[in-house]
Parts: C-alpha cells; sequence; structure tokens
C-alpha cells in the first residue's frame, strides 16, 4: 500500500512504530507517501498544518479527532491500543489491538494496511465516541499503575514485598478479570475491616468507591 513512510515523532509510540516498519521492510524517510504523525496530542493540528497537501497524513492518536489534520483530506488514523516503553522494541504490539478511524473506502484500505503492516488487531472506532473509547482505555492501563500503587503501599505496611502482588494481578488477567474475594462471597465484614484499617488514609476514598462499585 506504502512504500515508503516519514514517521514524524521519535518518543515512545514514534520509535516503536518506526522500528515495526523497518522490520517489516518499509523505507522510512522525508517527504514520503504517508506522513504518520507520532507526536503528543497538542502539537497534532499545529504538525499537520506544516505539512503541504498531498501525501496522505495519518496520527496514532487515541483520543483526537481527525479535524487536528485539516486542512488535509486523504487522512486517517491508527491507534495501537498498548502501552509502550522505549525499553521494548516492535515486538510490544504484537497482539495489541489498532483503533481505525476512517473517513473513506480508501482512507480503510489505507488504515488496515497499516494496522497489518504494525502486527495489530484492526477494529473501527468513531471520531465522535473517542472521548468514550479512550476513557476505557485509561481506565484499563493508567489506572492500573495507581491500584498497584496503592496495594503496594499497603503490602510495604505490612511487611511484605510488593513484588508478590505481580502474579496475584497477572493471574486475574489470565482468569478472565473472574472476581473472588470478599466482594464476591458478600463478605462485607472483611470488607468492613479493610475500612477500619485504612480510616483516615488517602486509601480509604478509593477503596470505599470502588469496593461499592465493584459489588456484583
Amino acid at each position: 500500500m506504502f512504500d515508503d513512510v516519514t514517521v514524524i515523532g521519535a518518543g515512545r509510540a514514534g520509535s516503536t512504530i518506526a522500528a515495526r516498519l523497518r522490520e517489516r521492510g518499509v523505507t522510512l524517510r522525508d517527504d514520503a507517501e504517508l506522513r504518520l504523525l507520532c507526536v503528543p496530542d497538542r502539537a497534532i493540528a499545529e504538525v499537520a498544518r506544516s505539512i503541504e497537501p498531498g501525501p496522505w497524513v495519518a496520527h496514532v492518536s487515541g483520543g483526537t479527532p481527525l479535524t487536528a489534520l485539516d486542512p488535509h483530506e486523504q487522512r486517517f488514523s491508527v491507534h495501537p491500543l498498548q502501552t509502550l516503553t522505549t525499553r521494548r522494541g516492535p515486538e510490544q504490539l504484537d497482539g495489541a489491538w489498532g483503533a481505525i478511524t476512517a473517513e473513506t473506502p480508501e482512507a480503510n484500505e489505507r488504515a488496515l494496511w497499516l494496522t497489518g503492516t504494525l502486527g495489530l488487531r484492526p477494529c473501527a472506532l468513531a471520531d465522535d465516541a473517542r472521548a468514550l473509547y479512550h476513557a476505557g482505555a485509561a481506565i484499563a492501563s493508567n489506572f492500573l499503575v495507581t491500584l498497584h500503587r496503592a496495594a503496594a503501599e499497603l503490602f510495604e505496611q505490612a511487611g511484605v514485598p510488593a513484588e508478590a502482588l505481580v502474579p496475584l494481578m497477572e493471574r486475574t488477567i489470565e482468569n478472565g478479570f473472574e472476581l473472588t474475594g470478599p466482594i464476591a462471597r458478600g463478605d462485607w465484614e472483611t470488607v468492613e475491616r479493610h475500612l477500619a484499617a485504612l480510616r483516615g488514609t488517602d486509601i480509604e476514598p478509593p477503596y470505599t468507591a470502588l469496593a461499592e462499585a465493584t459489588r456484583p
């Protein structure tokens, strides 16, 4: 579909995507047929306006609408639904989903090419559903960090190594998020003991809210 791509941005997403494209034999150069914007969301519109109309232009943001790519009409977006780090390579894209937003069949075809080349599983994302989609992604990834941080603090106070939490969290995912523990059993006396131990701490309010939201 594209023989060459210009990857703009060398952060976590840009470096990972560039490495995968090179791995798949795609030439990376300036002034390519596709300009792929891997820049912070706040910079997408400015960078898009700096590109002369003509090539295809796309971004990899999950929360930014396609209008940020104005004035370009040949445009689409592919959001790799994965947390990325510069400490790893393109293999971190393997098995992840890629959310496609495209306004025309031609744009959709090119977006599908990009998801396939990156090793992503494609799914359609309506432009007006981005806020819901991105909020869901933030809950699943960012708040997992928050939950681990809170749990690790309690473990450290209890004299238990925080790394003991990792197999527990991984197995919860492997088990398809099957709910176990006191809330699943309806053991509210245990939950009340938790709350008594957390009374007056910063963790008490989120524990209370999450316990209520976790009720079967």
